[in-house]
């Protein structure tokens, strides 16, 4: 059997912090949610039942929660050092895509949330 491509992921995480360009949004803060797929090789883990040998995602959660819990203006800035960071903390990780989504974004109008996405490669591999 050969993997052709494989993924840890963390769908949704949710996140009470202090992104955003208004005022009021660094003061009261908001609820976020936070996806992230990261590309890496699992063929060790799927032979051997180790944590050691994967991406273990309760070590990915930590990472995205201490840079969520660093306010900045815009979400593209937050998912650009999360993605950093899982870069830096994960140097076996090939590529992530990540969202962070702003749940009731105060824009007036009637939505699930406003956000960004990207899809990184690591370049240092």
């Amino acid at each position: 059997m050969k993997i052709e491509h494989s993924y840890v992921y963390i769908r949704e995480a949710r996140f009470h912090a202090f992104h955003g360009v208004l005022p009021q949004e660094r003061q009261v803060g908001a609820d976020f949610s936070v996806s992230l797929r990261v590309g890496i090789d699992v063929s060790q883990a799927v032979s051997h039942d180790m944590v050691e040998v994967t991406l273990d995602y309760a070590e990915l959660y930590h990472v995205v929660k201490f840079e969520m819990e660093r306010p900045s203006m815009l979400l593209e800035h937050v998912a650009g050092r999360i993605g950093q960071a899982v870069f830096d903390h994960f140097p076996q990780a090939a590529s992530l895509d990540i969202s962070v989504t702003k749940l009731n974004p105060p824009m007036g109008a009637d939505c699930q949330g406003a956000g960004v996405e990207l899809h990184l490669i690591n370049d240092k591999q």
